[in-house]
C-alpha cells in the first residue's frame, strides 16, 4: 500500500510509518508539487499526507484510483475539498490540539513584536541609526491591563487568553457562535470586541462565514490604537483593507502569520513599517512539529494497516 507524502516532516512519523512493512512511502522532500504533479504521484497511493499549501482538489481526488485517506499535516482542512473526498469515500484526517500552545505563544510573540516596535527597533539599530537615546522614540502601548478580543474562542483562542491574562492581567472578551462557559471571557458581538478591544487576535476557522470577516467596515470600528493579530487563516482579513487602514493608520498596526493568497505577500504590505510579518510559522516548534508527524502516521496506520477510520477523523 502506497503513501505519498508530499512534503519534508520530522522522522517521527516516517521511523512509525516504516514499522509496517506493508507500507510503500513515496516521500518528496524538495519544492512543492505542482497540480501536474500531484495528480501523477496520487493515481496509485492509498494515502496523502499533504501539508496546507497543497490544494487537494476534485481533480487530483479523482485522480486517484485506490485512495482511501487524506491525513493532512495540519489541524486545519479548508485546502482539501470534502464533498469529493465523501463522494469517493476517502477518510479525511487532521492533526488538532497538538498547535494549540505553539500558536497561542507566536500570537502573543507578535502582539509583543507590534506593540513594542521590535522590529523596527532592530532594523534602526542594524542600520547604525542608533545614535543617542531618545526617549520618544518607537513608543507604544503597555499591554498589561488592557482589552485584548479573541475572534474564534476555541482551544487556541482560549489558550492565547490564559497567556494573556496570566502574563498581563489583560481583560478578555471574545467572539464566537457558542458560549464558552467559565472561561473567565465576556462574549461580545463582532461590533462590540472591534470597538472595545485594544488587541484583536483572530483564531477562527476559515469557512464562508469567516471570509472577510475583517474588512473595510470592521477596520473601521477599531480603535487608532488597536493592534490586529491573525494567525488564523489569510482570507479571514480584506488584505487590501488592511493594507489602506495601516498606510493611513486607522490602527496602530498589524501583525500576520497568514496572507490571503499565500505564498504571494503584496509588495504594498511588505513597505509598510506597522506590520509585522511572519511566514506561516505559529505552529513551528519542534514539540508541535513531531506531535503533528506521529499524528498524521497513525492517522495512516489506522486506516490502512488496522482498517479503521482514521484517529483524528474530519470526515
Amino acid at each position: 500500500m502506497k503513501v505519498l507524502i508530499t512534503r519534508k516532516i520530522p522522522d517521527a512519523g516516517i521511523r512509525l510509518l516504516k514499522e509496517h512493512p506493508e507500507l510503500e512511502l513515496d516521500y518528496r522532500q524538495g519544492a512543492p508539487l505542482s497540480k501536474e504533479e500531484l495528480i501523477k504521484a496520487i493515481k496509485d497511493a492509498d494515502a496523502i499526507i499533504p501539508v496546507i499549501p497543497d490544494q487537494i482538489d476534485a481533480d487530483i481526488i479523482n485522480a486517484a484510483d485506490n485512495l482511501k485517506l487524506i491525513a493532512t499535516y495540519s489541524v486545519g482542512y479548508d485546502h482539501i475539498n470534502l464533498e469529493a473526498a465523501k463522494s469517493k469515500s476517502v477518510y479525511v484526517s487532521n492533526t488538532p490540539g497538538d498547535l494549540t500552545e505553539s500558536v497561542a505563544e507566536h500570537t502573543i510573540a507578535l502582539m509583543m513584536a507590534v506593540g513594542k516596535k521590535i522590529v523596527q527597533g532592530d532594523k534602526y539599530v542594524r542600520e547604525g541609526n542608533y545614535n543617542y537615546w531618545d526617549p520618544m522614540l518607537y513608543l507604544g502601548p503597555q499591554f498589561m491591563g488592557k482589552t485584548l478580543g479573541i475572534v474564534g474562542f476555541g482551544r487556541i483562542g482560549q489558550h492565547v487568553a490564559d497567556i494573556a491574562r496570566d502574563g498581563f492581567n489583560m481583560r478578555i472578551v471574545y467572539s464566537d457562535p457558542k458560549v464558552i462557559p467559565n472561561s473567565g471571557a465576556e462574549r461580545l458581538s463582532l461590533e462590540e470586541l472591534l470597538e472595545t478591544s485594544d488587541v484583536i487576535s483572530l483564531n477562527c476557522n476559515l469557512c464562508p462565514a469567516t471570509h472577510h470577516l475583517i474588512d473595510e467596515a470592521q477596520l473601521k470600528m477599531m480603535k487608532p490604537t488597536a493592534i490586529l493579530i491573525n494567525t488564523a487563516r489569510g482570507p479571514v482579513i480584506n488584505e487590501k483593507a488592511l493594507m489602506r487602514a495601516l498606510e493611513e493608520e486607522w490602527i496602530e498596526g498589524a501583525g500576520l502569520d497568514v496572507f490571503e493568497e499565500e505564498p504571494n505577500v503584496p509588495e504594498e504590505l511588505r513597505d509598510l513599517k506597522n506590520v509585522v510579518l511572519t511566514p506561516h510559522i505559529a505552529s513551528a516548534t519542534r514539540e508541535a512539529r513531531i506531535e503533528m508527524a506521529t499524528m498524521a502516521a497513525k492517522n495512516v496506520i489506522e486506516v490502512l494497516v488496522n482498517g479503521n477510520e482514521p484517529v483524528n477523523k474530519v470526515a
